[in-house]
């Protein structure tokens, strides 16, 4: 059983760790999350970080996995930061898709006279080209969670979605 992680730290990414949060800036930006768990604990040295856990239980050995993924999407994100490209097609009725604020407003979907909204989390940038979607930003919970809002937003219901395959769909991560 392997109860110790490690994730080299690339060069111009700075790491802070307190007792129960980490923090991890770089060219792109910073992030910092809460990650504890009891029996769990996070170490830096030199140019690396370090998950491990002194309990060999099923549940220790779970969040050794999870931690180090986060720590490694946290990196990658400051280092080189996430895009996500949408499409947005339709055969009925022209979509009409803007921002507003923190807010993604989607017009004329299956010609409903009320707009649709989906939400913006944290610092997801929202770029809007002709018939794409382009989201960006350094957290990859948030890219995607916006990502997943977009496409919840124009979910068909009510019709059978083989002939109305109208929507706003991502095609590339």
């Amino acid at each position: 059983m392997e109860t110790k992680r490690t994730i080299e730290i690339p060069e111009g990414v700075n790491i802070n760790i307190d007792t129960t949060n980490v923090s991890i800036s770089g060219p792109q930006g910073q992030l910092q999350k809460k990650l504890w768990y009891p029996g769990v604990a996070i170490k830096k040295a030199d140019s690396e970080l370090t998950v491990e856990t002194n309990i060999p239980r099923r549940e220790q050995l779970a969040i050794l996995g999870t931690y180090e993924s986060h720590l490694k999407n946290m990196i990658a994100g400051v280092t080189k930061g996430y895009e996500y490209k949408m499409k947005v097609v339709y055969s009925h009725f022209p979509i009409q898709i803007k921002t507003e604020g923190n807010k993604v407003i989607i017009a004329n979907f299956l010609g409903e006279k009320k707009a649709r909204k989906a939400n913006i989390l944290g610092n997801t940038k929202v770029t809007i080209k002709g018939d794409q979607v382009i989201l960006n930003g350094i957290n990859k919970e948030d890219v995607g969670q916006t990502a997943a809002n977009i496409r919840q937003a124009t979910k068909i219901k009510r019709f059978d979605p083989r002939v109305f395959q109208d929507g706003i769909y991502l095609v590339e991560q």
